[in-house]
């Protein structure tokens, strides 16, 4: 009877450690059982979505593997389309950024090289704001002093003398940390779910936030016909409609616009200004392509400079506006550069915001250096500035060129229309995409977009992101694609895309 019991023990023991064992293998590990799954986790994670980094990009990658691994394709590398990355499309960097952050990454450098004199002392000043004289030192969580300062003047000098505050400047690791810390500030629930107004097309960053921070995102539509212009008839539309769904708190705006290169008029501006006042918005200006404007007769103005040339009552309006490093001529997306100007806060909501970044301690000492390099840059007569002025131009009228190349190419396919890229970085041409490719897609559980941004990769190796992932207007197809290959390697694109293009038009027709 003994050895029954310590049998029968040892079989549930077994049993039971079986069942532990299975259950840990169905939670992906052959270990214990997860504390968290997909069942119990966060579920506004599970909900966003970034496509610019989605499953094409992924597949792409894949494929740059099989290349280099000897795998026999229709082409011989990726070119990949999908993000505004210049430095990785080939764009040289700016020489005086890259002497300045030398010298600031090894200040031993400053007394032993040649590097031009206004490089050594842009050095020692960026150095004397770092605490113990050094890049590796924290921060103050809003930035470095001295750069603050430096983005003052150069918001100053840019809107014409319309002053501004270095306390209104909060350096950022890239824009994108800035856009999401004011986002944030939205996240309250009490009186009803807060939305947020974005535009579609918009780009995924705002989109993903705001699944991530349960808010509600409220689409208006950019008119396609009029060069993605912004209605306010459209804006009008869009409230009233998310009213009986939400509480609107805040309008996004993004001018040069992502994904659709479009300028706003001045005009144009101050008509969403009043809007948003009517409607008590706060604002967030996404204006980190200010340098990227290209077309004949499109110019960049800044929301704050037209708020505060409104004067009363607009000029009192809360509004956030962003830039960055990571675009413009510099392209400097590695090095997380960037900064937010925060005006006509409450006192004690910008302390919350002070707070709140502090959590994260401080932005990258190397970005906040970069955008150093482009708020205070080398001034006439000093021995950087002829040299920075020959890059810096060569850069932007190189992209404007391009610019004019890709819309005049999509323009010349069937079934492929492009508005004019007036500025930023990309494209957004609209595709007509066969019946039977819409049907093969609906077969893969794809949409038509997508599947043909799937076929373009694998027949091509270019990766574009379907419209998809910035939102259109139903019943249209599109894509973005980036202007920053080099204007060689954007020809052979150019040339394999139409060849594409109509080769997969005969297939599906």
């Amino acid at each position: 009877m003994k050895e029954y019991n310590v049998l029968l023990v040892g079989l549930i023991m077994s049993a039971s450690v079986s069942m532990l064992h299975t259950s840990a293998m169905a939670n992906g590990s052959s270990g214990t059982a997860k504390t968290i799954t997909l069942d119990n986790m966060n579920p506004h994670i599970k909900t966003m979505e970034y496509a610019v980094r989605g499953p094409l990009v992924i597949r792409a990658t894949e494929i740059e593997k099989e290349l280099a691994a000897g795998a026999q394709k229709p082409f011989k590398e990726v070119i990949k389309a999908n993000i505004g990355d210049a430095h990785a499309m080939g764009q040289r960097p700016i020489t005086f950024i890259r002497q300045v952050l030398a010298l600031v990454s090894y200040p031993e450098l400053i007394d032993k090289s040649d590097f031009p004199a206004d490089v050594k002392t842009k050095a020692r000043e960026i150095l004397a704001g770092c605490k113990g004289g050094s890049a590796g030192s924290y921060s103050d969580s809003s930035g470095i002093e001295i750069i603050r300062k430096h983005a003052a003047e150069y918001i100053t000098r840019r809107d014409g003398g319309i002053p501004a505050n270095p306390d209104d400047i909060i350096l950022c690791a890239g824009a994108s940390e800035g856009i999401r810390a004011t986002l944030k500030l939205f996240v309250e629930t009490s009186a009803g779910e807060p939305g947020v107004m974005i535009p579609i097309p918009q780009y995924p960053l705002y989109s993903a936030s705001l699944a991530e921070f349960g808010m509600h995102q409220i689409g208006y539509y950019l008119n396609e016909a009029t060069g993605w212009s912004l209605d306010v008839p459209e804006l009008e539309r869009s409230i009233k409609e998310a009213r009986g769904i939400c509480r609107p708190r805040a309008l996004v705006v993004i001018n040069p616009g992502n994904p659709t290169g479009q300028v706003l008029t001045k005009k144009n501006i101050e008509e969403i200004i009043k809007f948003a006042h009517k409607e008590g918005l706060f604002i967030l200006a996404d204006e980190v392509y200010q340098d990227n404007v290209y077309a004949k007769g499109s110019e960049y103005h800044s929301f704050k400079k037209v708020m505060m040339e409104l004067g009363e009552p607009y000029n009192t309006m809360e509004l956030a506006s962003y830039f960055s490093t990571s675009k413009g001529y510099m392209g400097e997306c590695g090095l997380r550069g960037g900064y937010s100007e925060v005006v006509n806060l409450d006192k004690s909501v910008k302390a919350m915001l002070l707070k709140s970044i502090s959590a994260k301690l401080c932005p990258t000492v190397l970005g906040q250096a970069t955008m150093d390099c482009v708020v205070d840059p080398p001034k006439p007569g000093s021995p950087s500035y002829d040299l920075f002025i020959k890059e810096k131009t060569d850069v932007l009228q190189s992209l404007a060129k391009r610019a004019v190349m890709i819309a005049d190419t999509f323009n010349s396919i069937p079934g492929i229309k492009c508005n004019p890229v007036q500025g930023a970085m990309y494209a957004f041409p609209q595709i007509t995409i066969p019946a039977k490719a819409i049907e093969a897609a609906k077969a893969k559980g794809q949409a038509a977009d997508t599947f043909y941004a799937f076929e373009l990769l694998e027949n091509t190796g270019i990766c574009i992101v379907p419209g998809t992932g910035f939102g259109q207007y139903p019943g249209t197809y599109h894509f973005r694609t980036t202007i920053l290959p080099q204007p060689e390697k954007l020809a052979v694109m150019l040339d394999k895309f139409k060849e594409f293009h109509v080769k997969f038009v005969e297939k599906y027709s």
